[in-house]
């Protein structure tokens, strides 16, 4: 919504919606079709959020004239993103060298919001997350901030805020025990 505004009000000329294209524990294998038919399944919640917010046909023209951009992150290597609204989701997904390249894109003019959950890594083990290494990096750097969410916050279904707290107390009773997040029960 604050990006749509800044567009409206001529702060910035496009807004740009990414994210890494990493699967949550599946494989989907090799996709047939052109660029955009590849990527699509990781874009779609992307194109979801956007029809939450504008009409479909605003939404439509948006994205023919390039007003909104939807793309997957490794395309954003070598742009220069002046008067944007950069949005990057799924940020607990990206490397650490994915997040700095993107970071290091802004240019003059633009506003870059980068949202995640720490918690929800899909990277293969031993990959840092992206996200965490921007967190204990940029905290104190002027012009970055951080707002953290807590299970009462979610919007989705309001049981889904008991499930992250469930799932919480459960790994860390799991922690206690020595056995890192296995069923507890056995």
């Amino acid at each position: 919504a604050m990006a749509l505004s800044m567009l409206k009000e001529g702060e910035i000329t496009r807004v740009i919606l990414t994210r890494p294209a990493v699967e949550a524990g599946e494989a989907l294998g090799f996709l047939p079709g052109d660029l955009q038919e590849k990527v699509a399944p990781y874009l779609r919640p992307l194109y979801d959020a956007l029809h939450d917010i504008l009409e479909p046909e605003e939404g439509h023209r948006f994205l023919e004239d390039g007003t909104i951009e939807i793309a997957p992150l490794a395309y954003m290597r070598g742009r220069t993103l002046a008067r944007s609204f950069v949005i990057l989701d799924e940020a607990q997904n990206t490397t650490r060298e994915q997040m700095f390249m993107l970071l290091t894109r802004l240019g003059e003019g633009s506003r870059c919001v980068v949202t995640g959950d720490g918690t929800q890594v899909d990277l293969q083990k031993g990959t840092p997350s992206g996200l965490l290494e921007a967190e204990r990096a940029l905290g104190e750097v002027r012009g970055v901030s951080f707002v953290h969410f807590d299970p009462e916050d979610v919007v989705r279904h309001p049981v889904v805020g008991r499930i992250i707290d469930a799932y919480e107390r459960h790994r860390k009773d799991a922690e206690l025990q020595g056995n890192g997040g296995a069923d507890v029960s056995s």
